[in-house]
């Protein structure tokens, strides 16, 4: 059991999930690297160092307690059954519900760390006060606090320079709002290219881009700077960059259309794109638009070029999502009797890997989210894009959570609405005098969540249709390193920048250490 008090000096009563979090004292202190002890968290790239219980709280007044039995709702083992010894201990009240997709945030309230004895028959019973609200981590178009005096240098001057080159997009949606009966609006920013206010004549080729899960608005400021930085320096070329922000509370929306999430992709194509054309000098040919994004953003931005191939002249897609889901990270979800935690064999999916290691399964992740929260986790992303509605109005799971197993029903649904694969193969004749030349995949051969295995079959697969398309496999590169090449963290953005512009400018002269080959 455990006893969580709203400080009485706080204002008003509030609600949320209320997460308590216990990690061994020694790994906790270490965790400080020396300093004061504030802070206990999870992470699912080390999902079972830290364990965590929670409960929904409907009200709770200041100066109010609400009591917690921690072995209900817990991951990795109910409290009861911690190995036993000190432990630090954190209370934090999620009021957004939202620390699933990007954690504790501007808002939420936290406790103080305390010590505790923890598991065994001496446990005791730990009283925390949450006692402070959270400001915001970061914002828009500055570094974090955190941020080192050089880094803040090096940096924080380009992101002053694209700031006053952007145009913050705050769109409310017409299909959108349609959908959910309030108005919903399309956010992100438009990043104009140096010489843009001179050449008032000029039109440029866009570059679409969208994030990858837990990144957002403010987020996009930083990839903003970036890609001013490598306009200003001349080492891309002047194109309009448009950052698209696809967070929310469900998780990412792909800017796929959806029965969960509503029309995303109807939204951008045909709202929003033909309103920032009317606005901005843009390239509107087809040969001006270009997609890239990484991870959820590399899904996504392959989604929208394989979905609306005559709109966009191509995609460059860094490490996406599972495109072909007889590999969804792994497991095959259209073989018999599926099972995403375990192999046919018994041994346990793997998920999460680093130099060959493996930091998480399937499993761990999984059971993990579900205890942070049922809205904006990962997997429960993924349902709400590509799953069908249930009957309680949320989608349908595609596994069970406890065991484990597939539900095929729902990948029915999945594949015939949402496998990049599946949907190539079946409608090749169609899409084939818009497709060719237009698909360019990247993807590490260590990537960090096993994406390279899909992304071979999507490469089958086009190989077999006989598409002009390239999916590269770069040797020895993660999830987090695949832009680098020698010293040159950002290699790859500027390859892809030059390979877009040859489509929308072929006579223009190209720098020739950019040529097609990958890192």
């Amino acid at each position: 059991m455990v006893r969580v008090t709203l400080d009485a000096a706080m204002k008003t009563p509030t609600s949320g999930r209320l997460l308590i979090f216990a990690m061994p004292l020694q790994d906790a202190k270490a965790a400080a690297h020396g300093g004061p002890l504030e802070t206990v968290d999870t992470s699912p790239f080390e999902p079972t160092k830290t364990a965590v219980a929670a409960m929904e709280v409907a009200h709770i007044a200041p100066g109010g307690t609400v009591r917690m039995d921690a072995d209900e709702v817990a991951f990795p083992r109910p409290f009861s059954q911690l190995a036993s010894g000190e432990y630090a201990v954190q209370a934090v009240l999620d009021v957004n519900h939202n620390y699933n997709y990007g954690g504790r945030g501007e808002g939420d309230l936290v406790s103080k760390v305390v010590t505790v004895r923890l598991g065994g028959a001496h446990a005791a019973t730990p009283s925390l006060t949450l006692s402070r609200v959270l400001p915001a981590r970061m914002q828009p178009w500055k570094l974090p606090a955190r941020a080192s005096e050089a880094a803040r240098k090096r940096m924080q001057p380009s992101l002053d320079a694209a700031k006053a080159h952007s145009r913050e997009i705050d769109f409310v949606s017409p299909a959108l709002t349609a959908f959910w009966g309030r108005p919903i609006h399309m956010r992100g920013w438009v990043l104009l290219p140096p010489g843009y206010a001179e050449h008032k004549q000029r039109h440029y080729p866009t570059v679409y881009f969208t994030h990858g899960f837990s990144a957002n608005l403010t987020t996009l400021t930083y990839s903003a700077g970036s890609a001013w930085k490598r306009m200003a320096d001349g080492e891309t070329p002047p194109m309009i960059w448009v950052f698209l922000d696809q967070s929310g509370p469900t998780g990412t929306n792909e800017f796929a259309d959806s029965v969960n999430n509503g029309p995303w992709g109807t939204a951008l194509t045909t709202e929003l794109m033909p309103k920032l054309e009317s606005e901005y000098r843009m390239d509107g040919r087809p040969s001006g638009r270009f997609l890239t994004g990484h991870s959820s953003g590399g899904w996504a931005t392959l989604w929208l070029q394989v979905r609306y191939p005559k709109i966009f002249g191509g995609t460059w897609s860094t490490s996406p999502d599972p495109s072909d889901f007889h590999d969804f990270t792994g497991p095959d979800l259209y073989a018999p009797h599926a099972n995403v935690y375990r192999k046919p064999d018994g041994s346990p999916w793997p998920l999460v890997r680093d130099k060959g290691k493996v930091i998480a399964t399937f499993e761990q992740f999984a059971k993990l989210e579900r205890v942070l929260g049922p809205y904006g986790g990962q997997m429960a992303s993924f349902e709400w894009v590509f799953s069908p509605r249930g009957k309680d109005g949320r989608p349908e799971q595609m596994f069970d959570r406890a065991t484990g197993d597939v539900n095929p029903k729902v990948v029915d649904y999945w594949r015939d609405h949402y496998d990049i694969a599946h949907r190539l193969q079946a409608h090749w004749s169609q899409l084939k005098p818009y497709l060719n030349g237009k698909i360019h995949v990247y993807v590490g051969t260590a990537d960090t969540f096993y994406l390279d295995g899909s992304a071979h079959k999507l490469k089958a697969v086009l190989d077999r249709l006989g598409a002009k398309a390239s999916v590269d496999f770069i040797p020895g590169k993660t999830h987090f390193d695949i832009y680098a090449k020698g010293g040159d963290r950002e290699w790859l953005h500027k390859e892809i920048a030059w390979q877009m512009y040859r489509v929308a400018r072929p006579k223009a002269k190209i720098p020739l250490e950019y040529t097609a080959t990958t890192p």
